[in-house]
């Protein structure tokens, strides 16, 4: 099942975000999963906001594709910014990030939650974060 929601460049829109989210948990995923994938789609739609589209019009629009497997859930997050190197950032980044560090916490955090990150720049101009995470089912 692939579902998709766009929203305007605005951090105002988180709560409409992750209520959309939720209604689609499966109820064979831990809680404790559920909720890190929770907390990187929130983290991935704040970059968007805030780095991707700092320079653009507030109503921009950034579109999340859900797609929900039996061993797998995808997330797309697709936004209108310049390129960026997502790859290459992170290999510039320490293993571990002080808190009070300037940036990076949210991209460790990514790569950490999730079993494939991805940014890639699309051929309409804008692109797309990846984020691919193995699902873990309760035991029966």
């Amino acid at each position: 099942m692939t579902v998709s929601l766009t929203l305007t460049s605005d951090l105002r829109q988180l709560e409409a975000l992750l209520t959309w989210f939720n209604q689609y948990r499966p109820s064979t995923l831990p809680i404790e999963e559920w909720l890190k994938l929770e907390l990187a789609l929130a983290e991935g739609f704040t970059n968007a906001v805030r780095h991707a589209h700092r320079d653009r019009p507030p109503d921009t629009p950034i579109r999340i594709d859900l797609s929900l497997g039996e061993t797998e859930i995808e997330l797309r997050i697709w936004d209108q910014g310049d390129p960026f190197d997502l790859l290459a950032k992170l290999q510039t980044l320490p293993a571990q990030i002080a808190l009070d560090a300037e940036g990076g916490r949210g991209l460790r955090l990514l790569a950490t939650i999730t079993d494939e990150l991805d940014y890639q720049r699309v051929e309409n101009g804008g692109n797309c974060l990846i984020l691919r995470k193995t699902l873990k089912s309760i035991p029966r």
